[in-house]
């Protein structure tokens, strides 16, 4: 979708965001109309140890064209004080593979599109400049910076070194190890000496009670010359790694990423809106990235990097439903490779790529997961001798306990999961505020023993096809058995008519969907309390953009993700929604009404099921071609009119939830 400046104002589009990615981990990113807003925008934020480590070196590039020696500016940036308006000369805003942004001055019409070239930490700009009957002078300013992206450069005086070789240009800041290189199609470069841009200001930082304003420095810039009635198109990169450029080589990358993604459309078998299909595909694809020699999906943008149990939450719907069965081995590959007393790694440390184990249910998704990979690819070989080990030794370890990273998880009398400590946090509503933890679950989870329970009968399933020892299959089956009695006797709540989200908290939330959204529903689906559970769930807590994370009218619940770090922590799993809740629901719908034998109940279901997914497709096609971020879904959003989009720009399972439901 184009959208046009001038009819957005200003206000509402400097409230838009959009993303590119280079399967490395690395990203462009930026407003529709080019100010940074936030420390984590850059037009080469690149991984130095992909994907973690990532690095902000080019901020971004500001244009001016001169006609008859007055400047006139395409760039817009915000100081404290100050707004360069560059916006009033840009016409409109597109995002499909890649952004492309369109100017007009005085009849000259200028059109920039940007693109990271595939698996590579270069960033490319091309213009395209149709000149009216004026000589002109394009101008262009790299403002640079070398620093880690979740840093800010606030009052640092840069020290400059740059080797210039006709338009290559190599600049090292402030004696780091790490080169930014430039080359530009065509003009000429002129050096600048102890410049910089100062006290650029991120009011989205300011909103999160972070340092927000930062100096940039700037080595030189570009000057093209034009003459009249001229039409030509200018590439200007800039990279970790040295390179060339010549006229056509920004055109060459554009189209090669924009082939790389009709290839990825032309995999799939998906039927219906062409348009919705390709934006599914692009959107999906940002999140996939190389870890060493294997593959991962990156949790978010700006600032998460690959956590297990968001990647195979999203697993489904980044890797099969498109079937990039390639790409869903990799990933199973990835997080099976580091298990350690039965835990899959929740995620790496950006700094050295080091796992981290502080999850319960991660290890417990990936039953699920590879039940699912088995539905759409009966590729029972690869999971025998690749995964299967894996699967084995995380039961065994769930069974006999494992305290790793204070996880405290044990298989209790009732033959239920138990874990976490009054002092650890291992399940996904996680948030902890300077010790304190926010939403206390320790014990006897709703999610984990309904993961449980459908872990046991995939083994059940997948050992009986593997010829697994009798005995051990027996053991299986007996702990899966006891675990259902004790759960349906137990977690059940005849007051609030709905699960348990612990044992002994009967706070409503979404979590209990695990109850019935599985492959193996740990509730019978015909039973009165399976429907009183989904009935709950979709009046306390369903609206068009998610699920709530808490019930109105619950201790401390809060609607709106506003304020500090603080404040935000506080109200991250206390009645925000998060779409990708609407997986389980789906599923959970999904289930029941399988179970449904009477005719009128079952058309009542369907139609009640028609309408859901219909809602959601509405919803999100708005979301993902005039929201927050052009081309991307939000991490959540706040539980109240007019419904706002929060936290991370582009969440992996957001997208690969909702595009499950509506595609």
């Amino acid at each position: 979708m184009k959208l046009f400046i001038k009819r957005l104002g200003f206000e509402k589009a400097i409230d838009k965001e959009w993303i590119i990615t280079n399967g490395l981990g690395g990203f462009a990113s930026s407003t529709i109309i080019g100010a940074n807003t936030r420390k984590y925008h850059g037009l080469l934020i690149a991984p130095l140890d992909p994907p973690g480590k990532r690095h902000l070196l080019v901020s971004k590039v500001d244009e001016s064209i001169v006609i008859d020696g007055e400047e006139h500016i395409l760039y817009t940036n915000m100081c404290r004080k100050n707004i360069t308006e560059g916006y009033k000369n840009q016409t409109s805003f597109e995002k499909d593979e890649v952004p492309t942004f369109t100017y007009k001055v005085d009849g000259i019409e200028i059109e920039k599109t940007i693109c990271m070239e595939y698996r590579k930490n270069i960033t490319i700009v091309l213009y395209r400049i149709k000149n009216a009957d004026k000589n002109i002078q394009f101008k262009l300013t790299p403002l640079l910076n070398e620093r880690g992206f979740h840093e800010t450069s606030y009052d640092r005086k840069f020290k400059v070194k740059q080797s210039v070789n006709k338009r290559l240009v190599d600049v090292v800041l402030d004696n780091s190890k790490h080169h930014i290189y430039m080359n530009c199609s065509d003009g000429k470069y002129i050096e600048r000496s102890n410049d910089a841009f100062r006290n650029m200001y991120y009011m989205e930082e300011e909103k999160r009670g972070l340092s927000s304003e930062e100096n940039h420095a700037i080595a030189g810039y570009y000057e093209v010359e034009l003459t009249p009635g001229e039409e030509k198109y200018i590439t200007f990169a800039c990279s970790l790694d040295e390179i060339k450029i010549d006229r056509k080589d920004g055109q060459k990358i554009i189209a090669n990423e924009r082939k790389r993604i009709k290839q990825l459309i032309d995999k799939t078998d998906l039927k219906g809106d062409e348009e919705l299909i390709k934006e599914y595909i692009i959107a999906s694809d940002n999140f996939i990235v190389s870890r060493k020699n294997l593959l991962t999906i990156i949790a978010g943008y700006p600032w998460f990097l690959d956590w297990g149990r968001d990647s195979l939450i999203s697993f489904e719907g980044l890797t099969l439903k498109n079937k990039r069965f390639d790409v869903a081995r990799k990933v199973l590959l990835t997080f099976t490779k580091d298990i350690k007393e039965g835990l899959i790694p929740n995620g790496y440390t950006e700094d050295n790529n080091v796992p981290i184990y502080n999850s319960v249910d991660s290890s417990l998704l990936l039953f699920e997961q590879v039940k699912r990979y088995l539905n759409y690819t009966s590729d029972y070989d690869f999971i025998q001798n690749k995964i299967y080990s894996s699967m084995k030794d995380i039961i065994q370890n769930y069974v006999q306990g494992t305290n790793l990273d204070n996880n405290n998880i044990f298989l209790d009398d009732d033959f239920l999961i138990s874990t976490g400590t009054l002092e650890t946090q291992s399940t996904w509503m996680d948030a902890k505020v300077n010790g304190y933890i926010v939403t206390p679950r320790n014990g006897k989870q709703v999610e984990i023993n309904s993961l449980w329970y459908n872990a046991l009968m995939i083994m059940c399933e997948l050992g009986k096809k593997f010829d697994e020892d009798k005995d051990v299959l027996s053991g299986y089956r007996k702990i899966a058995k006891l675990a259902k009695e004790s759960f349906n006797e137990k977690f059940y709540n005849n007051k609030t008519k709905c699960l348990y989200d612990v044992l002994g908290d009967d706070k409503i939330r979404p979590n209990q969907l695990y109850a019935l959204s599985l492959s193996y529903p740990i509730m019978d689906l015909d039973s009165k309390e399976a429907k009183n559970v989904f009935d709950t769930v979709t009046k306390k807590l369903l609206n068009n953009y998610g699920l709530k994370t808490l019930a109105k009218g619950e201790t401390h619940y809060t609607e709106v993700y506003e304020g500090d770090q603080y404040r935000r922590d506080i109200s991250y799993h206390q009645g925000i929604t998060w779409p990708w809740l609407l997986g389980l629901y789906n599923d959970a719908f999904v289930n029941l009404a399988k179970g449904v034998k009477d005719k009128d109940e079952k058309k009542e279901l369907k139609d009640a099921y028609k309408e859901f997914v219909e809602n959601t497709r509405k919803t999100f096609t708005k979301e993902i071609n005039e929201g927050k971020t052009i081309g991307s879904i939000t991490e959540l959003y706040d539980s109240r009119r007019p419904y706002l989009s929060k936290g991370a720009i582009a969440q992996s399972w957001s997208v690969a939830e909702v595009f499950r439901i509506i595609l």
